[in-house]
């Protein structure tokens, strides 16, 4: 993968989970982060505060850029970040959903690895 397509990449990674990460809880005194690190191709969504008396503190979506794919490792949304990924253009063999088992990566419709 070229420079260029790397960072299109990147961009529309960062720009996605922005997006979510703007949405405001309305019941709870919780903060939605991004954390970018584009020099190690790593990007979350963290949600961060307080529920009633529970600590919140958790990743909701963890995404990777490993050897010219987008790999992704945590995905908590509802319909799924490689849905949006798709809609941005990404294409599906571009996608590898690292969080199911390697076994069963072949029948998700996007790359193995």
């Amino acid at each position: 993968m070229d420079y260029t397509q790397l960072d299109h990449y990147r961009q529309v990674i960062e720009t996605i989970l922005s997006e979510y990460a703007s949405l405001s809880y309305s019941y709870a005194d919780i903060q939605s982060e991004v954390v970018f690190d584009r020099s190690r191709d790593r990007y979350l969504w963290m949600d961060v505060g307080w529920d009633s008396d529970r600590r919140i503190h958790g990743c909701l979506v963890h995404i990777d850029l490993i050897d010219s794919k987008i790999w992704i490792q945590r995905d908590g949304t509802e319909e799924g970040i490689a849905a949006d990924l798709e809609r941005a253009g990404i294409p599906k063999e571009h996608i590898v959903l690292g969080f199911r088992p390697p076994e069963l990566r072949p029948y998700t419709g996007y790359a193995v690895a």
